[in-house]
């Protein structure tokens, strides 16, 4: 069986990391190159430990080129503005690409004023937007942009409603886990800060606020900057991101006409699992180590709390890149992935 040559460029942090730990279950596909700059020369289980005995592989630097002509795919996990000075290099070099950053996010525009950047590569345009439960169009794309881990719970917990136009407002409070601010400690994840603690930032500002709103606008074009907000929050946990969205409907509306529109707008997406009426809402518990999607929900009147669980460097990261990954190749979208959640 020929299997499939996986680049992954910035492989040394925990989106890189996961990309590897979840790669090596997959039958189809080999990581053959891991980049850093930084790191190149040093094995790759000198940095990731837990990976030892299972990949042999030092970090790298090659140019763009080189490893296109050597890899089938390559994930770009790289700070936001640097992926869009690689990717063409690589595309041109005639492999495909799923994105990590926000670069090929959003339209040009749009990335400029949310980043406070410029976006110099003319093919912004061209990218997949890659959650899979709404864009099917990954399959045989050449490049998609990874969707941030934020939108990821946000769009999922509101894309049934905002589908058939019952959503008047949409508000998101999200709380994640402290893996989701990258390998480099801050004053925030510093341990004694967080400890016992929960931090809100970016209120009303998060430059992943665009991406819901782009997402949902799409499905129902009324819900603008005017209707949905977002603010998240940092807790003291490793991974996960709990989303809780309250929906505010046009009219009133049964719990079984809104348990229907989820169920049957999900029918079919192997890593959303809705839970029914009953049954105890999702918490980070359930999703850790997976690339499934828990949601849960209760109505009140003209209100849907909508509960939304994921893991952040799985679903909100690398596991939905290799799901992009799948498609994109021919693959079937589950392949390397049905990973049953840890549990405790």
């Amino acid at each position: 069986m020929t299997m499939l040559d996986i680049g992954i460029i910035g492989g040394s942090g925990y989106t890189g990391c996961e990309l590897m730990r979840l790669l090596l279950q997959h039958p189809e596909a080999r990581v053959r190159i891991v980049t850093s700059r930084r790191l190149s020369g040093t094995r790759v289980t000198n940095i990731h430990r837990h990976l030892s005995g299972l990949i042999d592989l030092s970090f790298e630097n090659p140019s763009p080129s080189e490893i296109a002509d050597a890899c089938d795919l390559v994930f770009t996990a790289v700070p936001h503005g640097a992926a869009m000075d690689i990717v063409p290099a690589l595309l041109e070099g005639g492999t495909r690409v799923v994105d990590l950053s926000a670069d090929y996010r959003l339209p040009a525009q749009v990335f400029e004023k949310t980043y406070g950047r410029a976006h110099t590569d003319p093919r912004d345009g061209d990218a997949v937007f890659g959650l899979p439960e709404l864009h099917p169009e990954a399959s045989g794309a050449r490049l998609v942009a990874n969707p941030g881990c934020y939108p990821t719970g946000a769009i999922l917990s509101a894309a049934p409603l905002a589908n058939a136009g019952m959503t008047r407002y949409a508000i998101f409070d999200s709380k994640s886990g402290i893996s989701g601010a990258g390998v480099e400690p801050s004053n925030t994840s510093h341990y004694p800060n967080l400890a016992e603690n929960v931090h809100a930032y970016n209120i009303t500002t998060h430059r992943h606020l665009p991406e819901i709103v782009q997402e949902l606008g799409l499905l129902d074009s009324s819900l603008n900057h005017n209707r949905v907000y977002f603010t998240p929050h940092v807790v003291p946990a490793i991974r996960g991101i709990l989303t809780t969205a309250h929906l505010i409907l046009r009219e009133e509306c049964e719990y079984d006409a809104i348990m229907d529109a989820y169920k049957e707008f999900y029918m079919d997406k192997p890593f959303v699992r809705v839970r029914e009426a009953g049954d105890a809402l999702p918490s980070l518990a359930d999703v850790r180590g997976s690339n499934f999607c828990d949601i849960g929900l209760v109505c009140g009147g003209d209100r849907v709390v909508v509960i939304s669980a994921i893991d952040n460097l799985v679903k909100g990261a690398a596991g939905q890149a290799i799901q992009n990954m799948n498609l994109m190749l021919g693959l079937p979208e589950t392949c390397g992935l049905l990973i049953p959640p840890l549990s405790p």
